[in-house]
């Protein structure tokens, strides 16, 4: 394949810029919506829910570009070649996480307020009469838990622009030099991409149950964000070509492999969960069980057994084989149905004990709301560069890629 086919010719502008200002704009309008009528049922159904909702959402979409910014990193660190062409992508969706630092402040407002529902460690009159809460307040209290919010996403935010600004730039001096930078610094920033999202995932939803603690949390958050990202990233790949656009950088191989990444961390994610399960059900200890025996009773228990079997069941048999990873369609039709399922995770771990288990017209206006600003941020960040890296001293190795 000649690397000129794809980056030259009277299609090379609509094969390697993003999606048009009318897509933008209606991501923009749809989500800016979506909030207006978040915010009026909230007012309606309490603010407790509503926060609970907006943090659901906003911790999906959070976690699809911290995927991203893991996928960036990790092709870095191993100085992958097979996925260059996708690698643009990654970078665009983890640029939006200086847009998902200023959708974050909202959740501010339910810490700020000491609202029961949310952060129930925020609420002094809780605090008071709640020894455990008391010995944990060292740790868990409102300026301490956003001064640790805001290195998190200063973190993400400088090692996302970063990478884009360097691969962007790249584009146009072609200076090998700014892939070994990215190189050397995938290293130090994959160890602070490690100990934030653990961290991230304990302070902002297992402390909504304070009283109950698991120590494999983290890990059991990053593999749904490695999920829910290979999943998304293989349904706006599939899209951008069916709009004519990466229609020579992105083949079959490219899927396969997003295929394989996908199904790898299904399993993954099931073996971290079962192992957080097993250890709790064996020790059978109250303090422990209490956080199960929620999902297990009542509606939640319908949403677990989705979980066992939407999340993990289906999307294995459906990737286990070799053939539905090299046809596109019936790979993008796994993919959003995996992703489906990596909302219900989060569902899962954010809402028992506030709803009966069916999600509510709230959670989806929130859904709306957070996704499609997020959408229009990466909408917006596609058109300002190609999907591809031009320059990039691997792109040829990409562009020949075949699976053995």
């Amino acid at each position: 394949m000649n690397q000129n086919q794809e980056h030259r010719g009277t299609s090379a502008p609509r094969e390697l810029r993003g999606p048009g200002p009318r897509a933008v704009g209606g991501a923009l309008l749809v989500g800016v919506a979506g909030l207006a009528a978040g915010i009026g049922s909230g007012s309606v159904a309490g603010w407790d829910v509503f926060f609970r909702s907006y943090l659901l959402n906003f911790c999906f979409v959070l976690s699809l570009a911290l995927g991203a910014l893991f996928f960036v990193l990790l092709q870095h660190l191993v100085r992958a070649g097979w996925s260059v062409s996708l690698r643009r992508v990654a970078e665009f969706t983890a640029g939006t996480l200086p847009v998902l630092a200023l959708l974050f402040l909202p959740l501010l407002i339910p810490l700020l307020q000491g609202m029961k529902g949310v952060w129930m460690w925020s609420n002094s009159d809780l605090v008071a009469v709640d020894p455990l809460l008391q010995a944990k307040q060292s740790y868990l209290n409102v300026p301490f838990f956003i001064g640790r919010c805001a290195l998190y996403f200063l973190i993400w935010s400088l090692l996302a622009r970063f990478y884009l600004r360097q691969s962007v730039q790249q584009d146009l001096d072609g200076d090998p030099r700014r892939t070994l930078a990215m190189q050397w610094w995938s290293g130090p920033g994959m160890l602070l991409f490690g100990l934030t999202v653990t961290f991230f995932a304990i302070d902002a939803l297992m402390s909504l149950n304070p009283h109950w603690f698991s120590t494999i949390w983290g890990v059991y958050f990053f593999s749904g964000c490695l999920v829910g990202f290979f999943a998304f990233l293989a349904l706006v790949v599939y899209l951008l070509q069916r709009t004519g656009r990466l229609a020579q950088a992105i083949t079959v191989e490219h899927y396969h492999d997003i295929g394989k990444l996908a199904f790898g961390f299904v399993v993954f994610w099931a073996y971290i969960a079962f192992s957080q399960y097993m250890l709790i059900w064996y020790a059978n200890l109250p303090e422990e069980t209490s956080w199960y025996l929620v999902r297990q009773s009542g509606g939640w228990l319908w949403v677990s057994l989705l979980l066992l079997l939407g999340h993990f069941a289906l999307p294995f048999v459906l990737l286990l084989s070799r053939v539905p990873k090299r046809h596109p369609r019936v790979l993008v039709a796994a993919a959003t149905w995996t992703l489906l399922m990596h909302w219900v995770d989060i569902y899962w771990l954010v809402k028992p004990g506030r709803t009966p288990g069916m999600p509510g017209a709230l959670d989806l206006l929130c859904f709306v709301a957070v996704g499609g600003l997020a959408f229009a941020a990466i909408a917006l960040r596609l058109r300002t560069a190609p999907v591809v890296p031009l320059k990039d001293p691997r792109l040829p190795e990409s562009l020949r890629f075949e699976n053995v």
